[in-house]
């Protein structure tokens, strides 16, 4: 297989510019206001795996404890998470969202959603179908 050639990446960079700039999720009722990415990340991580611990959350973000250790706070702070000792282990703690914190994340979800289907509606169906096999396998892609 051939390197990319310095026209590709200056096209493609280009292109991850305006991708980033037009389908960047707007925040137009609030309910993004002051999550950074991690905390998004770590509110959909918990939605899918009530009962796992900040150590599960760490590995999958792929930060250090004290990382998801912060993010966890700061939810649990803003009243999103709650954190619960687990019974025979005073300090293991299980993560789940509080009924606030999974309201949030239905509506993160729904708009991620809405965003994906205006991407994917400019394609025809089989370039939808190339275009989500390409992004796969630029993301999956062991080296």
């Amino acid at each position: 297989m051939t390197k990319p050639t310095d026209d590709q990446l200056a096209k493609l960079g280009a292109a991850f510019d305006g991708f980033a700039r037009r389908y960047k999720l707007a925040d137009p009722d609030g309910i993004e206001r002051s999550l950074n990415e991690i905390d998004k990340y770590t509110l959909r991580f918990v939605a899918d795996h009530p009962g796992c611990g900040p150590t599960d959350l760490a590995r999958y973000l792929g930060v250090p404890t004290t990382t998801a250790s912060s993010a966890t706070d700061r939810l649990a702070r803003r009243g999103l998470l709650q954190r619960d000792r687990v019974e025979g282990d005073r300090r293991a703690v299980a993560l789940r969202l509080s009924a606030e914190g999974e309201a949030l994340v239905a509506d993160l979800v729904a708009a991620y959603r809405a965003l994906c289907r205006m991407m994917l509606e400019r394609l025809s169906p089989t370039e939808r179908d190339s275009f989500i096999g390409m992004i796969t396998k630029i993301v999956y892609h062991d080296d």
